[in-house]
């Protein structure tokens, strides 16, 4: 485990030489509000590397190492997410194998079951859900650490052959620039519509109300707790409890503490005073009805979408998800499509942008 200055600049030197490194992070977010960086994993040159990121040391000397190579990640987005938290990661050249297996016609598309056909090899998920913030990390946990990107080289080396034997590399270098642009944009919650759980919608105005008040109530409790929300109280919980408190019917709740019961119970009491003009009103939709032309536009490129995939035996979802067939039957010029998918559907590509 690399967890000092001196350390990270030996790996810096002994990465310096190689053109192709393979990498992978561990979070935290089960077990905490705030999600750290907890663990970077790398191999490289039939070598393993893990770098401690809550040893307390910078990590942009690495992120400057890492820039000019080609990294190869499995689902690389959350990963570049979790990177540019903690320093400039200007990595362009990314392989993600998820993307390419994904665009190869894999079912499976788990680190495991790529591994597994390939390599003949069970992985043990038995940490998939552990505490990455522990110290020090179990011979276990670091095994399955390890195992994240040990065949990860090898795997990209297997899916491009594969790529470009299927004629699609370009459909991959499109599709993996797309990713790499949304990873870059900051992803904020907006406050005022984050209570809108799964389940809100069913429920009346004033339930609604008091679910907006115990979903920000139980995020203060985990925020102070520093522990995931649902460790409070599940959504399910949330939605069930304002359901049945507007109509005066019992219903239980997780155990809490003393401390937390009296909050909540003082939280729902005021929750159910609130004036119906302060109960929240249901967001505007702009959606207009699709015309007939629209629709018999949709239709006719469902079908071909649902033709060529069969015909290259890919999920009719890949080749074009059903909301970017509605936006392309709104707006024929729509850019939801990327190129590759526009010239299987039989559009025509985006031409490039004029340099100024």
């Amino acid at each position: 485990m690399i967890s000092d200055p001196s350390g990270l600049q030996a790996l810096i030197d002994r990465l310096a030489p190689l053109p192709q490194i393979a990498v992978d992070t561990e979070a935290d977010s089960l077990h905490s509000y705030f999600e750290k960086l907890c663990l970077i994993q790398i191999s490289a040159d039939n070598e393993d590397f893990l770098v401690d990121p809550l040893a307390g040391f910078s990590l942009q000397p690495l992120y400057d190492a890492l820039a000019p190579k080609r990294l190869i990640f499995h689902g690389a987005d959350y990963d570049m997410r979790l990177l540019h938290r903690y320093g400039q990661f200007g990595a362009t050249d990314i392989f993600d194998t998820m993307i390419a297996s994904r665009l190869c016609g894999y079912r499976e598309l788990g680190l495991a079951a790529l591994v597994a056909k390939h390599f003949d090899v069970k992985l043990s998920k038995a940490s998939q859900k552990a505490n990455w913030a522990i110290r020090p990390l179990s011979k276990q946990m670091l095994e399955y650490a390890v195992n994240d990107t040990k065949y990860l080289l090898t795997l990209a080396q297997i899916l491009e052959a594969e790529l470009h034997r299927l004629e699609r590399w370009d459909w991959f270098v499109e599709s993996r620039d797309r990713m790499m642009a949304s990873a870059r944009e900051p992803r904020e919650r907006d406050e005022n519509s984050a209570w809108r759980i799964s389940g809100s919608a069913t429920l009346s105005p004033q339930a609604q109300s008091v679910l907006r008040v115990l979903w920000y109530w139980r995020d203060g409790e985990a925020k102070s707790w520093d522990r995931p929300p649902f460790h409070v109280m599940s959504n399910d919980d949330l939605v069930r409890i304002a359901e049945k408190a507007v109509i005066g019917e019992p219903f239980s709740t997780p155990r809490m503490s003393s401390r937390r019961r009296k909050s909540f119970e003082v939280v729902l009491a005021l929750a159910l005073h609130i004036p119906e003009n302060e109960w929240p009103v249901p967001p505007k939709t702009r959606r207009r009805r699709p015309t007939r032309e629209q629709t018999e536009r949709f239709e006719s490129l469902r079908r071909t979408r649902d033709k060529v995939a069969a015909e290259i035996g890919l999920d009719p979802s890949i080749v074009a998800p059903r909301g970017a067939l509605e936006a392309a039957s709104l707006d024929l010029n729509t850019h939801v499509l990327m190129n590759w998918q526009r010239r299987l559907l039989g559009l025509e590509p985006h031409q490039p942008a004029a340099n100024a």
